[in-house]
């Protein structure tokens, strides 16, 4: 099996273009059917790895999900994160910023969401869009967006020292008849005709300039401390498969242990077995 945790990351310093990967690879992996078996595999142990970083409360994990329009950033959330416990697992969707957010630095709204020790968070969309939005349709001038490549790489090195963070960050890569595709589904089928945007196809007409400010966001914000995962997602199901995997690889490696106990066990196994007793439930049915 291919370690996808070194063959999909941006290796820092690497001038990425997109032309150069294959949105419809899946490796040896012959279809949905044949991973399935591995991708509950995965499912299983990232719940297992999670109840251990709940337990030992020491690390934390920091998702970043980025990608066009129909990506599948909602898809990885639904079917990678399912076996996740809600309590120590949570989603974050950053939307168009309030009033009150623009008002501040753009990282602002960012900070209180990232995962405190024993927890993990999702960033569905992420501060990342301050360099991809704000960029493409000239929210901002240059002069202000092209400083945050650096701002964000120390903001993601905060973290990931302050606070034990291992940070992970996952580029949606689809082409753009895939997309297209994407979109007659959302309009064929009424479950996902919520989805529909007005915005969707005046959105493909930037199409090129979304690619080119995703090339210096890779270029520029993979880093050893926070990586970039560029994934091939044209196949739902080898995404869902390299996603699960370089979770899950990259959890192991933590590791993580379960913490002692802090009572005197001994003490509570004597106490248990007194509760338990026979002459201990006879004396309370004298009562």
């Amino acid at each position: 099996m291919p370690n996808y945790s070194k063959k999909l990351a941006v290796k820092p310093g690497t001038k990425i273009r997109l032309k150069d990967f294959d949105p419809c690879y899946h490796g040896k992996h012959g279809s949905r059917k044949s991973t399935l078996p591995e991708i509950e595999e995965n499912r299983q142990k990232m719940d297992e790895l999670q109840y251990l970083m709940y337990a030992e409360n020491k690390h934390s994990l920091l998702v970043v999900l980025q990608g066009l329009d129909a990506a599948g950033k909602d898809g990885v959330v639904r079917h990678v994160f399912t076996g996740m416990n809600p309590e120590g697992c949570v989603a974050v969707n950053f939307k168009e910023p309030t009033p009150k957010e623009l008002a501040h630095d753009f990282l602002w709204r960012v900070h209180p969401h990232v995962p405190a020790k024993g927890s993990v968070v999702i960033f569905n969309r992420s501060h990342y869009e301050d360099v991809l939005v704000a960029r493409v349709h000239g929210l901002v001038p240059k002069k202000v967006w092209s400083k945050r490549y650096d701002e964000i790489n120390d903001f993601e090195y905060l973290i990931v020292t302050e606070n034990n963070t291992t940070i992970l960050k996952f580029f949606l890569h689809i082409s753009k008849d895939e997309q297209l595709a994407r979109f007659k589904k959302r309009l064929d089928n009424p479950t996902r005709q919520w989805k529909i945007s007005e915005s969707d196809y005046k959105e493909r007409e930037y199409w090129g300039d979304y690619v080119k400010a995703f090339e210096d966001v890779l270029t520029k914000t993979s880093t050893d401390h926070a990586p970039w995962f560029i994934i091939p997602s044209n196949h739902k199901w080898f995404r869902d498969l390299a996603i699960s995997q370089i979770i899950v690889r990259q959890m192991e490696a933590m590791g993580m242990q379960f913490p002692k106990p802090t009572v005197n066990l001994a003490e509570i196994r004597r106490e248990y077995h007194q509760a338990a007793s026979p002459d201990n439930g006879n004396q309370r049915k004298k009562r």
